[in-house]
């Protein structure tokens, strides 16, 4: 069949968890026999991707308007080709244009992803956009997808509306390589690692400021970046700890790299739904550190440790004093709990299962 992903920067993966959601979804979608497009805003020097066309429409370069702007383009030249057999936007604040396709006989799934209107680098009129399109969400597209038990559970008992619950996914075991190791400094099992936007909701400033009270020759590796948030990654930056190490963003390889063979990873994301981070790292067999949410809790299943913000220290230096032999029995729960529930392939089948539902009118 057709189908079609909107309101995310596009793929290759080059920014956050719904970026490597579009790029894992549509790849195996197109292994499986499928036409898939995947609308974009970052420019790849090909018009397709591992059997996925690449379409490239413009945008507005603006911390506010940069999503809606480029679903709007990406939604009236999806509405003028009328060429898809089912569309999956990403996002809840595109939930607004879910109804065009949707009027032109084109089945609508939204993946709603968490309750962004939490996150403090909004301003009021944004976490208003993003409250008016929870409950667009709940009747313009044909489906709503969730990704947490937690956020199904919330427009469950706020809006009446139940979802279809599909987590995001992860690959199992680490890779071997790690030519990253060595350009960043860092030694096998000899650092902690933090991978997330760099926004103050993901606690990375948070992450540096007590790692800076921790006794210990370990190191820490601060990856990540994001736009429009360069205040506060200037004050993430301001440390003069030699241990700290902060490159920016690390893709791909090197990614998988810093996952596979750091001591522990430390999740301190507040906002949001299943975040990709935290189940990589968990797959990878890293020893996970996680702030005590809903959402960290679910995915980790009690295969980590739980910190609160006040006690992030006391759980540093306990995975320090555990034997190796505890720290191993963590690594392996947590790998196998992803191995179980997060799947990559699993999740395809589920997102192929509903739009090929839509697509053909069964209920």
């Amino acid at each position: 069949m057709r189908f079609a992903i909107l309101g995310t920067r596009g793929i290759p993966a080059r920014y956050g968890g719904f970026e490597t959601f579009a790029e894992e979804l549509s790849t195996r979608l197109a292994a499986r026999g499928h036409s898939i497009t995947v609308y974009c805003r970052e420019k790849y020097p090909e018009s397709s991707y591992r059997g996925v066309r690449l379409k490239y429409l413009p945008t507005i370069r603006h911390k506010y308007f940069d999503t809606l702007a480029h679903t709007f383009f990406s939604t009236l030249h999806l509405a003028a080709t009328r060429g898809y057999d089912g569309v999956l936007y990403c996002n809840a604040a595109n939930a607004v244009f879910t109804w065009i396709p949707r009027l032109l006989g084109m089945p609508v799934a939204l993946n709603v992803d968490g309750l962004e209107r939490h996150r403090k680098k909004w301003n009021s009129l944004a976490k208003t956009w993003y409250r008016i399109s929870e409950r667009l969400a709940t009747w313009m597209p044909n489906a709503v997808v969730t990704d947490a038990q937690s956020i199904a559970q919330y427009y469950r008992e706020k809006y009446g509306r139940s979802s279809e619950m599909i987590p995001y996914g992860a690959e199992v075991g680490p890779v071997e390589t790690s030519a990253v190791l060595d350009r960043l400094g860092l030694e096998r099992r000899r650092y902690f690692l933090y991978v997330s936007r760099m926004e103050p909701e993901n606690n990375a400033l948070l992450v540096r400021q007590v790692f800076e009270q921790l006794r210990t020759p370990f190191k820490l590796a601060l990856i990540g970046d994001a736009p429009y948030a360069a205040d506060y990654i200037g004050r993430v930056r301001a440390t003069s700890d030699p241990r700290i190490v902060i490159p920016g963003a690390i893709y791909g390889e090197g990614y998988r790299e810093l996952g596979s063979h750091c001591f522990g990873y430390i999740h301190a994301t507040e906002v949001g739904g299943t975040h990709p981070a935290l189940i990589e790292a968990m797959g990878r067999g890293a020893l996970t550190l996680y702030l005590d949410t809903a959402e960290n809790a679910e995915v980790a299943g009690g295969a980590g440790l739980a910190f609160q913000r006040d006690t992030l220290a006391q759980v540093l230096e306990r995975t320090l004093a555990m034997t190796e032999a505890e720290r191993e029995t963590l690594r392996t729960q947590a790998r196998e709990r992803v191995r179980a529930r997060y799947s990559w392939d699993a999740v395809t089948d589920a997102y192929e299962k509903l739009l090929t539902r839509l697509a053909t009118g069964r209920s």
